[in-house]
């Protein structure tokens, strides 16, 4: 029998701040995504104009008055293994209505919410309408994810806006939340910076791009130019023109836009970083004598001998300043094609490791600790599946196939394509049934809820995390069924091929429990009644149930889609554009170790590190558009 949850545990503690008084990146980034999902985003009117997907300054500040977010995880109980038990723990955010609107303007600062009517402005206003940044859809993602967050009323909003594909994180101090500044790190980030190829922007054309177009060509890196000074004939100086260059005030933006910087101060900081390790150099900063300039400055150790290291990094934050990358900076991003270890700033006690990271950048070693000069070289999943695809035959077909399969699955733009492979061959109902048991294991060990909450009900003894667990559990008995009735019943609508032993195992459970809960005989079907009485330990018999069929179907998949998959002119063409959006080693040659998981999500190592992460929503949506630029090339 399963135990009903226990009562929730309710915690809450002060902010953290740093020396700057913001919140931790950690405490910004779960307190934002709370909020937006306690929101009800939708249409806002404002200068005459109606912005969808929007919210007011009102609704944050009401929201963050009383906000509670509830976690419940079902786990074995320690005194008897054979029950599942559900913990249920409540976070209380409370704050008055200025503490609110200085929160919501560091969820501006950190680029995750702008002004609707005036994107340009850098303040959180009384009287505003607010939207989500393309960054703030991207944390908003990876937290609903993670904690396992009802998240339908959201959809539309990932649907109709761009979303940051690949977002870099830098690792920060647990003392000060300050970013741990590497010589590798401030690579890694330099190359995100400038991309793998120069960035000038393409010429205009009779159509303009729209924003999702508008926002992958920036998303390349920070947009180039060329600027010319103009000859000084009395001071015998030629015109000369400078190449790679880019404004002040743009890096700024970019930094903030696709890294985990937090405000323009920080990210002046990350600039001056790349002025002291040679990669950027000032051209002009033609600002007028009564101009005020906010010039950052950081200082560190210098190698010495040649390097192109200095002491100090000075970073100018004017309207008319110019920078450009140096020819340091080039050999760094590797424009020129080359990424061997020599071209590293480490080179000398370069250490290269060819172990897999997962998607998120997992270390290499759980807890191993490494020196800033020893970097470890990530291999992409790309990389790895096209060694897997050319070396082949120095692997068994069984072992190959099934790691192959791991890529597919793991790539949204590959699964995408092999689904369309297997919807040809008549056998999507495999990859489809794999899927959602996935889903419903993930729902089934972790759900919260995020609800603004005003003044307790007389006799109402439910809390928001009880109701939303209560919810839940609905919801899991119904997803169950769904699977059974869609895959697994007699004659349904994609009735996979599987085992008979194990389809009968299933069905004999199935018996056994209707027939004892319901005095009702199994009819090879479940029937919504019939579902409404399975408690939590019978979900968890039967998600093991559908494990053993899903590595039955992952099997089946492996050894005859996977091997006539990997022959298609699609993948072998698709092999390529896998490179242009995979999330561990092509933007960022030389990594530190990296977590598991983002900033705010958990705890971050003190080594010092960099890694990205992937946008599912927005990865997949620029999938199709790549499919469907194609098709129209070829028509």
């Amino acid at each position: 029998m399963s135990s009903p949850p226990d009562g929730p545990s309710t915690s809450s503690h002060m902010m953290k701040t740093t020396k700057r008084g913001r919140p931790f990146l950690k405490d910004t980034l779960d307190l934002f995504a709370t909020l937006i999902v306690s929101l009800q985003l939708g249409p806002h009117k404002q200068f005459f104009k109606t912005f969808p997907h929007s919210f007011t300054t009102d609704e944050a500040a009401q929201n963050l008055a009383s906000l509670k977010f509830s976690q419940s995880n079902r786990g074995p109980d320690p005194r008897e293994p054979s029950r599942v038990i559900t913990t249920t723990t409540t976070t209380t955010f409370s704050m008055t209505r200025d503490m609110a609107k200085a929160m919501s303007q560091h969820f501006m600062d950190a680029r995750l919410i702008e002004n609707a009517t005036d994107p340009s402005s850098n303040l959180f206003k009384d009287r505003g309408v607010y939207q989500l940044t393309p960054k703030g859809l991207h944390v908003l993602e990876r937290f609903i994810a993670k904690n396992g967050i009802n998240s339908d009323h959201l959809q539309p909003v990932f649907q109709s806006q761009p979303i940051c594909i690949k977002l870099l994180h830098l690792e920060r101090r647990s003392a000060d939340d300050e970013i741990i500044v590497t010589q590798s790190v401030i690579t890694a980030l330099f190359r995100r910076f400038v991309g793998r190829q120069s960035n000038y922007p393409p010429p205009p054309s009779d159509k303009p791009l729209d924003a999702f177009q508008r926002y992958n060509e920036r998303a390349k890196g920070i947009a180039l130019s060329d600027v010319t000074d103009r000859a000084q004939p009395l001071l015998g100086k030629p015109a000369q023109m400078h190449k790679y260059c880019f404004a002040a005030v743009s890096a700024l933006e970019w930094l903030c836009d696709f890294t985990s910087v937090v405000g323009r101060e920080e990210a002046a900081e990350m600039a001056a970083q790349f002025v002291r390790f040679g990669l950027i150099t000032l051209v002009s900063d033609k600002r007028k004598n009564n101009d005020s300039a906010i010039i950052f400055t950081v200082r560190g150790s210098t190698p010495g001998g040649n390097s192109p290291v200095s002491q100090i990094g000075e970073f100018r934050c004017t309207a008319k300043a110019i920078y450009k990358i140096t020819e340091e900076g080039q050999r760094v991003a590797h424009w020129n094609g080359s990424s061997s270890s020599t071209d590293s700033p480490s080179s000398s006690t370069t250490n290269l490791n060819a172990d897999r990271a997962s998607i998120d950048g997992a270390p290499d070693e759980a807890g191993r600790k490494v020196t800033d000069a020893k970097i470890h070289r990530r291999i992409s999943m790309a990389e790895k599946m096209n060694a897997s695809y050319e070396n082949g035959e120095r692997k068994t077909t069984k072992e190959s196939n099934t790691d192959r399969l791991r890529y597919i699955l793991e790539e949204p733009g590959l699964r995408s394509l092999f689904r369309e492979f297997l919807r040809g061959n008549f056998c999507e109902e495999n990859l489809s049934f794999w899927l959602d048991v996935q889903d419903f294991k993930r729902k089934f060990n972790i759900t919260s809820s995020a609800v603004a909450v005003g003044p307790a009900r007389a006799g109402s003894r439910n809390t928001p995390g009880q109701a939303a667990m209560e919810r839940h559990h609905e919801s899991l008995i119904n997803t169950a069924f769904v699977i059974y009735n869609t895959y697994l019943a007699p004659s349904s609508q994609c009735e996979l091929n599987i085992d008979h032993g194990l389809r009968n195992e299933l069905v004999k459970y199935l018996e056994e429990v209707v027939t004892s809960l319901t005095g009702k005989a199994f009819q090879g079907r479940v029937e919504p009644e019939q579902a409404t009485v399975f408690n939590a330990t019978q979900l968890q018999t039967m998600i093991r149930l559908y494990e053993r069929i899903q590595m039955h179907v992952f099997r089946l998949m492996a050894t005859d889609s996977v091997p006539k998959f990997i022959k298609t002119s699609k993948f072998l063409a698709m092999r390529n554009w896998v490179e242009d959006f995979d999330p561990t080693e092509t933007d960022i040659r030389m990594l530190t170790n990296g977590p598991s998981s983002p900033p705010g999500l958990n705890t971050v190592e003190e080594t010092g590190g960099a890694y990205i992460t992937v946008s599912q929503h927005g990865s997949e949506r620029e999938h199709r558009a790549h499919i469907a630029t194609k098709d129209t090339v070829k028509s």
